[in-house]
């Protein structure tokens, strides 16, 4: 099992290839497209590795954090996700952005991975809960809504698209109340589109 590459950045691809040279070694991965700009050619790079072993391949991934790297591997236990599927998904979400969306039952943050369906969704919903270190939330209403999903929820009555309101919300710090967080979300929507 490689579990690290250390080494130089020779050569990398738009669609998230890079070749890392580790002691005269090329080492191709595949990486999360957030990762590239880190991974210029000629520069030195560290990347956390997966190794996928397939009867007809052995692919090997890599992650710019351990955190990154930890949560591919769970990702590639839930039902119906592979490497591939995986990879898109870290790709559009960071493993705190993800587990954000996990907390706030988020089914359009997942929807914004290619390929990625409403039903797909919801069944990644319920299987990543279970498998992924979703804080439990200490949820104020009774109707089992979190401040964040009542926020995202009037936005989206608002006529704001899901990709604006999860870059909102993502810039916003902790959670307090519905209101304090609607008018910071607000805020932040009224920067964006000035």
């Amino acid at each position: 099992m490689i579990g690290s590459v250390r080494g130089t950045v020779v050569d990398r691809s738009a669609a998230g290839e890079v070749v890392v040279e580790a002691a005269g070694v090329g080492y191709r991965a595949l990486v999360p497209l957030g990762a590239m700009p880190e991974l210029r050619p000629g520069e030195p790079a560290f990347l956390f590795t997966h190794l996928h072993v397939r009867d007809d391949a052995m692919i090997l991934f890599g992650f710019t954090t351990r955190e990154e790297r930890d949560t591919f591997e769970v990702l590639i236990t839930a039902s119906g996700v592979g490497p591939k599927l995986a990879l898109a998904i870290l790709s559009v979400h960071t493993p705190s952005a993800l587990s954000r969306a996990m907390v706030d039952d988020d089914v359009d943050s997942l929807m914004l991975v290619p390929g990625v369906g409403r039903r797909t969704a919801q069944r990644l919903m319920v299987d990543l809960k279970a498998r992924l270190d979703v804080p439990e939330v200490d949820l104020d209403d009774a109707d089992g809504t979190s401040p964040r999903a009542e926020v995202r929820a009037a936005l989206s009555g608002l006529g704001y698209e899901p990709e604006e309101i999860r870059e909102a919300l993502a810039r916003i710090d902790g959670d307090g109340a519905v209101e304090d967080l609607l008018r910071d979300a607000l805020k932040q929507l009224a920067a964006s589109r000035a």
